[in-house]
């Protein structure tokens, strides 16, 4: 106890002597009280350290391991999973087959069939695979309006004309 009692008086003496000067040199005499510090508490008490299951340089190691696996940044690069293959191959099929349909139009046969693709995935998937994108137009041509419409315009009547008398004839 007493023994005690004088050390910890000792160190406090030296931790004063080391404030006074430069700072080098109250590094150095602060390092020399922890050195002498560690070599009484190891011949005092020898059983202590035997009975450590863990020693200072298992702790830095598992801390260097922690720290390494925390800022390793896994190999797989994330972000959205890839197009299936099957999906690819009806996109590049219905633009080939359709030359007049855009990636638009194509989503939307996409989604009548229960398939699910964004208008950019479609858009990218034809620029992969080289084929152009439906040309620019207002509408149809005239041909292949009168094609599309031509069992509703033999079906109505273009013979009409109204009289000065308002009547209408067929």
């Amino acid at each position: 106890m007493l023994l005690t009692f004088c050390y910890r008086a000792f160190v406090a003496i030296l931790g004063l002597v080391a404030r006074r000067g430069t700072d080098a040199a109250a590094r150095e005499a602060e390092l020399l009280v922890l050195r002498h510090e560690v070599a009484v508490l190891r011949r005092t008490n020898p059983r202590r350290r035997v009975g450590l299951l863990v020693t200072p340089d298992t702790l830095l190691r598992r801390h260097r391991d922690l720290v390494r696996r925390r800022w390793t940044y896994p190999h797989d690069r994330g972000g959205r999973p890839r197009i299936n293959a099957d999906l690819r191959d009806l996109v590049v099929r219905l633009a080939r087959e359709n030359p007049r349909c855009g990636y638009r139009r194509i989503v939307g046969e996409l989604e009548r069939i229960g398939l699910i693709a964004s208008a950019s995935t479609v858009r990218r998937i034809l620029a992969n695979a080289r084929l152009p994108g439906a040309p620019r137009r207002a509408g149809p041509t005239w041909r292949e309006f009168l094609r599309a419409q031509a069992d509703g315009i033999v079906a109505c009547d273009f013979f009409c004309v109204d009289t000065i008398l308002l009547r209408r004839l067929y």
